[in-house]
């Protein structure tokens, strides 16, 4: 699973790195600062809004990836207290389960209704993320 987030995050996160304004880092060095500390102090905070926007976005692609996770945790649909047991996640459930089951019966219900709490699920991760990073970007913008 990490070889197919990792790629995201980093790509985001260097991208939010680069569009860093040089001015900013020049102005921290010419007062003095190490760049080490220019780093620290200046381009890690202001770049945070992006590389936290890579990282929700790799999250977000690892949670909703289905064939990955389905072929790695075991596709066993029974959950044990050991998590090396195997398991099955709701997208993968979803994915394997509604080819065979029936048109309008429990069966199909149950899975529309898992669709639904996955997609919920997801909105409120979402939008406590995008509250996040917008307090990171005003917090930051007067760098």
């Amino acid at each position: 699973m990490g070889f197919a987030v990792i790629p995201t995050i980093f790509s985001i996160a260097e991208d939010a790195i680069f569009t860093v304004p040089k001015q900013l880092t020049y102005g921290s060095l010419a007062l003095g600062a190490t760049p080490w500390q220019s780093l620290y102090r200046v381009v890690l905070p202001t770049a945070s809004p992006g590389i936290f926007s890579g990282l929700m976005i790799g999250l977000g692609r690892a949670v909703g990836e289905t064939m990955i996770v389905l072929m790695a945790t075991g596709n066993t649909p029974i959950m044990d207290a050991n998590i090396f047991e195997g398991m099955r996640t709701l997208a993968a459930n979803i994915a394997v389960e509604i080819p065979e089951s029936e048109v309008d019966s429990t069966h199909y219900r149950i899975l529309f209704l898992a669709a639904l709490v996955l997609f919920m699920f997801t909105f409120v991760f979402n939008t406590l993320a995008e509250i996040i990073r917008q307090r990171l970007r005003t917090k930051y913008s007067t760098i």
